[in-house]
């Protein structure tokens, strides 16, 4: 039995060795191996990521829902931009009077143009026409342009949040700086919803739902 003891500690002491050699930043794997050296990718620590911030979260928000919206827009064929359902003329369907593609994407841009610029003092656009978006806007390369300086906008509404102001109300805004950072986000992913529905209308698959199950 003792022979047998014998042979099983220096075993145990490979063991012990291997362990710690496969977990180098465990302390008491190295406080245990005082001559090895670790090798400089192990000894290397992996930098200390920013904390989060009010900006940094809303800003990450709007980051999502932008390349959402955008994506929807440049999958939408020119010849298609001003599409709407009423041209299908679905049975027993009423969509007269609904905006159009062209329309919906207007409208994001406009509101984004309303919500956000009281938090950054950005004087408006000509021609938003109530949420409506320019109406001289026809192409389909104006009319993305002019999305995505409103979620450039965006971006800079987002930058101004602070937790010491985030729940004041800027200029005459009944609503606190917060709420509309995060309403302008809320609203485009409603319209994003309707962009989509027309995608699928004319036998596109939006960028957001490609290369995965449908």
């Amino acid at each position: 039995m003792r022979k047998a003891r014998t042979f099983l500690a220096p075993i145990a002491a490979i063991a012990i060795l291997a362990g710690a050699l496969a977990h180098p930043l465990a302390p008491a794997a190295a406080a245990s191996l005082p001559l090895l050296q670790q090798s400089p990718q192990q000894s290397r620590q992996t930098p200390a990521q920013p904390a989060p911030t009010v900006a940094s979260v809303v800003d990450r928000d709007i980051n999502g829902i932008e390349e959402l919206v955008i994506g929807a827009a440049e999958a939408m064929p020119e010849d298609k931009f001003n599409f709407t359902p009423d041209a299908l003329h679905i049975p027993a369907a009423d969509y007269q009077g609904v905006r159009s593609f062209a329309g919906e994407v207007r409208h994001i841009a406009a509101s984004n143009w309303f919500i956000w610029s009281p938090l950054t003092g950005d004087k408006l656009p000509e021609g938003l026409n109530d949420g409506n978006g320019p109406a001289n806007l026809t192409a389909k390369a104006d009319i993305i342009k002019f999305l995505r300086d409103s979620f450039a906008l965006g971006h800079r509404a987002a930058a101004t949040l602070t937790t010491e102001n985030m729940l004041q109300s800027p200029g005459k805004s009944k609503s606190t700086r917060l709420r509309l950072a995060e309403f302008g986000i809320a609203h485009a992913y409603d319209h994003y919803g309707q962009m989509v529905e027309y995608l699928r209308m004319n036998g596109i698959v939006p960028p957001a739902s490609r290369d995965k199950s449908e």
